[in-house]
């Protein structure tokens, strides 16, 4: 089998992979793997910004006092301080790659321009840092030019990881190490491993667990499943931010509706067009997601109405061109003018606060292995994540965890033999229907049954449900050759059993996690939710 080399492997390239990647090019060879091409990740989605406190009439106290209030208790202080005081050096860096940020007009000088920052829910003063209303697209643009011209990184496109390769897995003596990983090509179909002795994920979100989400079809949950499947410590999956805006069209595909919209002044009107939000929220539009997609959700449910509508009429088509000029190009494109008519929205699922278990640097329990972004969970983002603070955990992190692995070498690295992908028995699929119909029916579970409001009863029908999908999948997985269909719902399917057995686990209602059953949030729940299977425990 074809064993490929190098001294850090990168599995993802969104922000936190690309961040990582840059910072040690310097210092090896680098592989960065990304499941389809550069510009295709969760962070290339980001449409409102980067929330760092650099105005005036801003502090990272400030910043650190949102960010506790959104997390709902859970946010671990220190660790957001680490993340929100590392922000402005991590922009510096970004503007000396050639990324640009909003400046306000009317200045001789755009540089000496101060920065027109945007404001999001739960922010209580303008900080978010934006390139139009396609921040993450921007960023993306400039990191991914510059890690092409890195000549000792090596980008394979198109490539999917199948399975971290551990010690342990191998039974090597000593204590479990990632050494690398398996990946599927996924055009010509080959399978190989790399290996290193150093590994980053980040692989991003699991969006695609819910039948709804303002997601790309690559937020398949892949890293966090690998690492359960390797035995690593999973924390927090009930916690799943839904985002409020969705655009309600049957050809949007869950086009998103920036929070930054609301952030200028957007209302939110039920069916019978009267706003609504006071009544849940003083607040209002601006109160954390996690209460607007409830909101939302009981809206819709108490009236029996498909969407609720998003109104900005108040603002000027000039204004509006110039400040969300992808949002309006949109919304025009499907048949809607937002400075005329108020446009049609529904939640959908949106971001993870949960993952593997990690520190600011990335570091998680196994040599060998650092997360960061998406796939990680920090303890930054507590019960509820704080709008736009999430390309600031994975620029922050990403940089972080290769300067980890940089600044603490191993002492000894061996080249530990890997063996072949075992094909065994299995032959090529003719049954790609079956794939297709598990992959509906685990996020349409996901959706029915632990979306915005949850109850045990429907927790214990979406595990069993799960449980079963899962059997199906395994056998399938061993009597067929793999694709990437198959690999993304075995990931998607270990995800929703995560989500559900951390939302079992919590018998209370705090954050994005939502019960009938305990309404109320309760102190002696205030604490993490943790799934440390054994390696291979059910969790293939």
């Amino acid at each position: 089998m074809n064993v490929r080399d190098c001294d850090f492997l990168v599995i993802g390239a969104g922000l936190a992979g690309l961040s990582a990647a840059m910072e040690l090019a310097p210092h090896g060879r680098v592989i960065l793997c990304a499941k389809r091409t550069l510009d295709e990740s969760n962070s290339a989605y980001a449409q409102g910004g980067i929330a760092v406190p650099i105005a005036e009439d801003d502090t990272i106290e400030s910043h650190l006092k949102d960010t506790l209030v959104a997390g709902a208790g859970l946010t671990n202080a220190a660790v957001a301080l680490d993340i929100i005081a590392g922000g402005a050096a991590r922009i510096g860096a970004l503007e000396g790659w050639g990324v640009r940020f909003e400046r306000k007009p009317h200045h001789p000088r755009e540089a000496d321009a101060e920065y027109d920052l945007g404001r999001e829910g739960g922010h209580t003063v303008r900080r978010v840092l934006h390139s139009g209303d396609f921040t993450g697209a921007e960023v993306i643009r400039v990191m991914a030019e510059r890690v092409r011209q890195q000549s000792s990184v090596q980008v394979l496109e198109n490539h999917m990881a199948i399975d971290l390769i551990t010690t342990g897995w191998l039974k090597v003596p000593g204590d479990d190490a990632c050494i690398g990983a398996y990946f599927l090509d996924r055009k010509s179909g080959e399978i190989f491993a790399v290996r290193a002795p150093r590994t980053v994920l980040a692989t991003g979100g699991a969006g695609k667990v819910y039948l709804y989400t303002s997601n790309p079809d690559i937020a398949t949950g892949d890293g966090i499943a690998m690492a359960w499947r390797a035995g690593l410590e999973i924390r927090n999956m009930e916690f799943v931010q839904f985002h409020p805006t969705c655009l309600y069209h049957p050809e949007a595909k869950s086009f998103l509706i920036s929070e930054a919209v609301r952030g200028e002044g957007a209302r939110l009107l039920n069916g019978a067009g009267k706003p609504f939000m006071k009544r849940y929220d003083p607040r209002a539009e601006l109160a954390p997601r996690d209460i607007v997609a409830r909101a939302i959700d009981h809206e819709m449910k108490i009236r029996g109405d498909a969407c609720v509508h998003l109104d900005i009429t108040h603002k000027s088509e000039a204004f509006l061109r110039r400040r969300f000029p992808n949002i309006f190009a949109a919304c025009k494109k499907f048949g809607f003018n937002m400075a005329k008519q108020p446009l049609p929205v529904v939640p959908a699922a949106h971001y993870f606060c949960g993952g593997v278990a990690t520190d600011t640097r990335g570091r998680t329990q196994m040599t060998g292995l650092h997360a960061a972004g998406e796939v990680a969970c920090t303890g930054l983002h507590g019960a509820n994540r704080l709008a736009s603070n999430s390309l600031l955990e994975a620029l922050v992190c990403g940089h972080a965890a290769a300067r980890d692995i940089l600044d603490h070498p191993l002492k000894k690295n061996r080249k530990v033999p890997i063996p072949a992908w075992k094909i065994g028995d299995a032959v090529p699929s003719d049954e790609a229907v079956v794939v297709a119909h598990n992959w509906n029916e685990v996020r349409t579970v996901m959706w029915d049954y632990v979306g915005i409001v949850r109850t045990n009863r429907r927790l214990a029908r979406a595990l069993r449900r799960i449980a079963n999908l899962r059997r199906e999948i395994r056998a399938y997985h061993r009597d067929y050759l793999v694709t990437s269909d198959l690999l993304e719902l075995r990931n998607i399917a270990a995800v929703a059993e995560l989500v559900i057995r951390c939302a079992m686990l919590r018998r209370e209602s705090r954050g994005l996690h939502y019960t009938l059953d305990y309404p109320y949030a309760a102190d002696s729940m205030c604490r993490d939710t943790i799934i440390h299977d054994l390696p291979g425990g059910g969790a293939v």
